[in-house]
């Protein structure tokens, strides 16, 4: 009996067993996971979760009695420690689990503050598993100052949810801006706005020196010689694709496990998918952290591994929430050049990004028609004028006519 097998038990690995029952497979399926809990939401962790607005059992993807019921092996708390591509065997511990074929689709870990900066010290958490969100929220709830490294979304969606619990909070940023890595300036603008107004602290252009105290995080010092105080401290610094098993079992790797059109990495007996997968795209190779792609690209390489040689074309999109504010983002900013504004920021508002002529992206905050339309313009490849975009009086939706 042919088997598949998954290494990494989270939304694109969920996602690409059930497709393959979905289309038929009727071989062994096997989803290996390093954590010891079925594949889960991620995105609530930072948010709904952490607030205390849902409940673990909602988290789960899909009840762990439906991948009995679909005849799919879930073997979690074990983490894989090679991948013998010659013998096609995955070894987890003493354990060898065989495979014809074989996908990763093992994510990302977050960025851990080095113990030189005090990250060795209790209280010091980051949000990237469940299992680092269990062990904050109690010493969450009975603090009373918040420092977060780290001013990209995860950071603010943290900030946003610690506001809301009354907690006095400090972001630092070491870049000029919360957000430049990811957003204009008008949008980097927009959200330090509406921190600032539920009383967050924002400091940009400034890091931190080293975290303060002795057993338990106590405050920090920062690099312009200020400090700040902090019974609890959430790094937000950065997250990087979880490849060190594929770069052990020699697959070619970079910015994540490399993968041609179709899924498929360097050894044609395996695929990868999600966010630890790098692939081709208009011309350049991106890696995408968003659910969507983890589902849409798992998806596609489940039809590829049942032979359909299907090439991925994603249509990238991201979402993030902070406070009443419901962030959409479609398509990819890199490279723009202009940004056009529409609305106002205490009602919808968007940012539309340009290269030239060519529109990007946009981010529209409490304006799903934006999104919405942005996305489907982008999609068909049609570019507005930024003066149209701009004007209050133009109708989004006969641009998609035009």
């Amino acid at each position: 009996m042919p088997h598949v097998v998954v290494v990494g038990a989270g939304q694109a690995g969920s996602s690409l067993v059930f497709k393959l029952r979905n289309l038929g497979y009727d071989g062994d399926i096997t989803l290996i996971g390093a954590e010891p809990v079925p594949p889960y939401q991620r995105p609530p962790l930072s948010k709904k979760y952490l607030l205390g607005e849902m409940s673990k059992d909602r988290l789960f993807l899909r009840p762990e009695a439906l991948y009995a019921e679909k005849n799919i092996t879930l073997k979690l708390g074990a983490p894989v420690d090679l991948i013998d591509t010659e013998r096609k065997v995955a070894q987890v511990g003493d354990e060898e689990i065989p495979y014809d074929k074989l996908a990763i689709t093992s994510g990302l870990v977050a960025r851990a503050l080095p113990d030189a900066c005090g990250g060795g010290l209790s209280n010091v958490h980051v949000i990237r598993t469940l299992e680092d969100v269990d062990a904050m929220r109690e010493p969450f709830a009975k603090a009373k100052n918040l420092a977060i490294i780290g001013g990209g979304y995860i950071g603010l969606e943290a900030a946003a949810v610690a506001a809301q619990l009354g907690l006095n909070v400090t972001v630092v940023e070491m870049t000029d801006r919360i957000l430049e890595r990811v957003a204009c300036p008008e949008t980097s603008d927009y959200f330090r706005t509406l921190h600032q107004n539920h009383g967050v602290t924002i400091r940009e252009g400034v890091s931190l020196k080293h975290l303060v105290g002795e057993t338990q995080v106590e405050g920090a010092l920062l690099s312009d010689g200020s400090t700040i105080e902090a019974d609890i401290a959430i790094t937000g610094i950065g997250v990087i694709p979880r490849c060190a098993i594929a770069e052990r079992s020699g697959l070619r790797v970079e910015n994540g496990v490399r993968t041609d059109i179709y899924g498929q990495t360097s050894d044609d007996s395996i695929w990868a998918a999600g966010d630890c997968a790098s692939f081709p795209f208009q011309g350049e190779r991106i890696r995408l952290e968003s659910v969507q792609n983890a589902i849409d690209q798992a998806e596609c390489v489940a039809e590829n591994m049942m032979g359909a040689q299907k090439e991925y074309h994603p249509s990238p999109w991201f979402w993030s929430d902070q406070y009443d504010v419901k962030l959409q983002i479609a398509g990819l900013n890199t490279g723009y050049t202009h940004v056009a504004v529409r609305g106002e920021a205490d009602s919808g508002r968007s940012h539309w990004y340009y290269k030239d002529e060519t529109l990007l992206a946009v981010d529209a905050m409490n304006d799903p028609r934006a999104y919405m339309i942005g996305k489907r313009l982008i999609e068909a490849n049609k570019h507005p004028s930024m003066d149209m975009i701009a004007d209050a009086d133009t109708d989004l939706k006969a641009l998609l006519a035009a």
